[in-house]
């Protein structure tokens, strides 16, 4: 897949609520390729930054530039939040939900729902009610109903928080796959080992600003602050 996303340039950017900045001023530009990935202490605004560039929190401050327009750079994107929320249909419903909602027949969003199942490995679950599967079972269904859309980017918010070692496998398996298949994914992690496995680039945030960005390869085999370095042997960093 080649996107037209990208690059996209954030300059100056910040969002605030009720007068408190969350993050910002960011000043970034990302390639989109692979997967870039977030890393940072609790409250150092990774959340918040990929809300921003995604839509989901207002820019009240600077921009944000797609190499396509907005409203097209909108449609081409998904984004998975660490507690999906679940409809209460069907496994096969809430995955087909988004080509419903993009007027797709209802056969054939049905038909591309099971398909897309069977892909993440809930083939066998396709009558069941979505809200009483298992934590790595809702995140699955939530990385199908993203990608089902077939979507250039895919914004991921801790996409394995609170799952087991096997379930965290699988998931890391279906992003492995859709950075294979050409989607861009730009995710948040405070598992440093799964950091260091997926990620092709690393942004460091601290205070709600970028404070380091590079490759993967040279982040965690030298970083250029003390902070990062802090960070990466799991000392507390403020």
């Amino acid at each position: 897949m080649v996107s037209g996303l990208f690059p996209v340039v954030l300059e100056g950017a910040e969002t605030s609520r009720r007068g408190r900045v969350l993050v910002g001023p960011i000043d970034l530009t990302l390639d989109g390729t692979g997967i870039c990935v977030f890393m940072g202490p609790n409250g150092a605004g990774k959340t918040s930054l990929l809300r921003l560039m995604h839509g989901a929190a207002r820019l009240t401050a600077g921009s944000i530039r797609w190499a396509c327009p907005l409203a097209q750079a909108r449609r081409a994107q998904a984004f998975v939040f660490q507690r999906p929320i679940m409809l209460r249909r069907s496994v096969r419903q809430n995955i087909a939900y988004p080509l419903r909602a993009r007027g797709v027949a209802r056969r054939i969003a049905l038909e591309r729902a099971e398909a897309w199942a069977e892909r993440v490995g809930l083939g066998g679950m396709l009558e069941r009610q979505a809200p009483v599967l298992s934590g790595g079972e809702q995140q699955k269904l939530a990385l199908a109903r993203a990608l089902i859309t077939e979507p250039e980017l895919l914004f991921l918010d801790e996409p394995c928080a609170s799952l087991d070692g096997r379930a965290t496998r699988e998931i890391e398996d279906i992003l492995l796959t859709a950075r294979a298949n050409g989607t861009s994914l730009i995710l948040s992690t405070h598992n440093m080992g799964q950091a260091r496995r997926l990620a092709d680039d690393v942004v460091f945030m601290l205070h709600g600003k970028v404070h380091e960005t590079g490759s993967a390869a040279d982040f965690f085999a030298r970083t250029r602050t003390h902070q990062a370095a802090a960070f990466l042997k799991g000392d507390i960093v403020e």
